[in-house]
């Protein structure tokens, strides 16, 4: 059995906003509710985790989650990464370090802003008093293996900073972040109908050179030419009220929310 676990479905800012409040989202719907990405992924005997929000601490303990055998990064975006320091609780749980993947620039990135946490693949304290992170640059070219599952890196284009898509057993989970464009190198890679395809959104309405992501029209262009069994959108700021995306979208694809849990 698979599972996935949208542990945190909104942009940077999250709903409500310090600044927007809850925009054009309907604050007596709890769906509206959200905290910053990150998704939690079991496959097989392997628990993961894609990104490390600010909300982190919160995430996993509304979803009892008490281990987690790797990180996967997509980009380095405060929104994305700033929760790392409360990997150190997993360091505690297991006394070794964890492994962390991403492409060069976020694993360089990653190193540069938060290099106290990073280790050579001992961890002598046990985690007790800071995380113990062993980071991995992952080659664009190449899949790796962690147990059974098969991981590829995806090319993403058009954000503020390189970001990365993970492919999960030649598709059989396609995870996309920020970016404008899925570029041609990761749609090659997709070899069988994805039982999940999960897109990033943040607002209706997106100029690419403005906003640096896609809109909901690029949004569906994307389901329609994959064509996954079910897409869930993800990534949503106080623009996008959940029931009014829900209208606007396709049977097979759903809005993400906060602790949302797809299983097949």
């Amino acid at each position: 059995m698979t599972k996935v676990i949208i542990l945190g479905s909104g942009a940077a800012p999250g709903v409500p906003a310090i600044a927007k409040g809850w925009g054009n989202c309907d604050p007596h719907n709890k769906k509206n509710i959200r905290t910053r990405t990150g998704t939690y992924i079991e496959i097989g005997t392997q628990k993961l985790l894609i990104d490390t929000s600010p909300d982190l601490r919160m995430q996993v303990l509304a979803n009892q989650i008490k281990h987690i055998d790797a990180v996967l990064y997509t980009h380095a975006h405060a929104d994305h990464s700033h929760g790392i320091d409360d990997l150190r609780e997993f360091n505690r749980l297991t006394k070794k370090p964890l492994d962390i993947y991403g492409s060069a620039p976020t694993i360089e990135e990653l190193n540069h802003r938060f290099s106290y946490l990073m280790c050579n693949g001992n961890c002598a304290d046990g985690g007790a008093f800071k995380a113990s992170l062993f980071p991995h640059i992952m080659n664009m070219q190449e899949d790796f293996y962690l147990g059974e599952v098969k991981i590829g890196l995806l090319e993403l284009s058009g954000h503020m900073m390189p970001s990365n898509g993970y492919i999960f057993n030649d598709g059989e989970i396609v995870y996309i972040a920020d970016c404008s464009f899925i570029c041609d190198s990761a749609l090659a890679k997709i070899k069988t109908q994805p039982k999940l395809l999960v897109l990033p959104l943040t607002t209706i309405s997106s100029p690419w050179q403005k906003c640096f992501h896609m809109g909901l029209d690029k949004v569906l262009e994307y389901v329609n030419l994959i064509k996954p069994q079910r897409v869930v959108i993800n990534h949503m700021a106080v623009e996008c009220d959940y029931d009014h995306i829900n209208d606007l979208t396709p049977q097979n694809v759903f809005p993400a929310y906060d602790n949302m849990v797809i299983e097949f």
